[in-house]
């Protein structure tokens, strides 16, 4: 099977959409298929992985205020690619142009929409949240569903990234056909990896002897992470117990997180980890993972960092939200600074070494991405079986 993913959320720069579809791009290679991932990029280049599979980039305009990430434009260039692989499935997971361009496309590929996000939480309930109820918000962007309906109807299925994607999609009346849950490259991650040492050089890093407390929060710098919102959490307990943040990522408001950390020694941002065993290394020797946005549909990182056996402080709605065991994590109100300190006050109130034995526990069960490419991939088999659409080429592909 050929799966092209037409993605403007894949960034060369990072991010989970760039996390899971290089490593989907892996998994289905040595299962036999082929994914080529389509992204916007500043110039026409194709870039060839040595395992299998591809990242075409199409030259497109950025994103006005996010250069990290563009738009697709040119529906010709698009369709040119499409061409070039003729696919046996396309997915998108877009909603603007590009949701219209794949639809348009006259070749016999199935069409998957695939949700990795949930813009109505991202954007109108986030900017709007302090001065409607999520009720009007929602009533008053009604509009958008209706939008999403239009092109949702002429996709032969619709499959979101897990649980928390479905449940908001259907109480809004949109369109799910499946639940496809993510998983994580498991290899690199495990408690295993605890690192005392490198706890106590993080803590020294924050300017806190070894009987401090270590904070880790992973994610790009940008306004719906609400890092301004961790950051006051942690100075706020701060003034109670003596804690240490270390943020790992960049981004747009790398610069003003830099003035709202102020002279603060005990909070560092520093660059993104892109080693996955350096970064798991790191995952497994903090005391608690923490994490502000509770809009994303699913939290890769947070099921990365409970599978190294890191407890979790995450708010109460969300993808992580779902991943928040009791005996492992504190929740806070979503968008709630105080109650976030308060959850962190609340966390290391509790006893080390069974918040610590019950996250190791719950490791295990963090589901593996190989179980979800697996999953997906049957998906689109039977709904190519009950559209008639594979071609010859298609099955010489999968009988070499």
């Amino acid at each position: 099977m050929r799966i092209v993913d037409v993605n403007e959320f894949y960034s060369p720069t990072g991010g989970g959409v760039r996390t899971y579809c290089d490593r989907k791009m892996a998994i289905l290679a040595e299962m036999g298929h082929e994914l080529i991932v389509v992204a916007p990029g500043s110039e026409d280049r194709v870039e060839e992985r040595a395992g299998g599979g591809s990242i075409v980039y199409v030259r497109s305009p950025r994103m006005p205020f996010d250069a990290n990430y563009g738009l697709f434009w040119d529906e010709a260039a698009i369709h040119a690619v499409l061409d070039r692989y003729d696919p046996d499935v396309i997915e998108n997971c877009s909603p603007w142009r590009a949701a219209w361009f794949v639809l348009d496309w006259r070749g016999r590929a199935i069409r998957s929409f695939f949700m990795h996000n949930d813009n109505m939480e991202a954007y109108p309930k986030r900017w709007l949240g302090r001065v409607a109820s999520p009720e009007r918000i929602e009533h008053a962007f009604a509009w958008y569903d209706r939008y999403t309906d239009r092109f949702l109807r002429r996709y032969d299925t619709v499959v979101t990234n897990g649980p928390a994607t479905t449940a908001r999609m259907l109480a809004r009346g949109v369109r799910v056909d499946a639940t496809m849950t993510l998983g994580i490259e498991r290899r690199y991650f495990s408690p295993t990896l605890r690192n005392e040492a490198l706890r106590v050089a993080l803590l020294d890093q924050c300017g806190l002897p070894p009987s401090a407390h270590l904070l880790l929060g992973i994610g790009r710098h940008h306004a719906e992470k609400r890092w301004p919102l961790v950051i006051d959490a942690v100075l706020r307990a701060g003034a109670t117990l003596p804690v240490g943040l270390v943020i790992l990522g960049q981004g747009l408001d790398t610069k003003s997180l830099e003035r709202h950390i102020g002279d603060s020694p005990h909070i560092r941002l520093f660059r993104p980890v892109y080693d996955r065993e350096r970064l798991a290394e790191i995952m497994a020797s903090v005391d608690a993972f923490i994490h502000g946005n509770d809009t994303e549909t699913f939290g890769l990182v947070g099921y990365e960092a409970l599978a190294c056996g890191a407890p979790l402080i995450v708010p109460d709605a969300g993808g992580m939200a779902a991943l928040a065991g009791q005996a492992y994590a504190e929740t806070y109100r979503g968008g709630d600074g105080r109650d976030c300190a308060d959850a962190i006050l609340r966390f290391f109130a509790r006893d080390p070494t069974k918040v610590r034995n019950a996250a190791i526990d719950a490791a295990a069960k963090v589901r593996s991405d190989v179980d979800h490419a697996t999953l997906l991939v049957d998906h689109y088999a039977q709904v190519i079986a009950a559209k008639g659409c594979q071609s010859d080429a298609s099955v010489q592909r999968e009988r070499r």
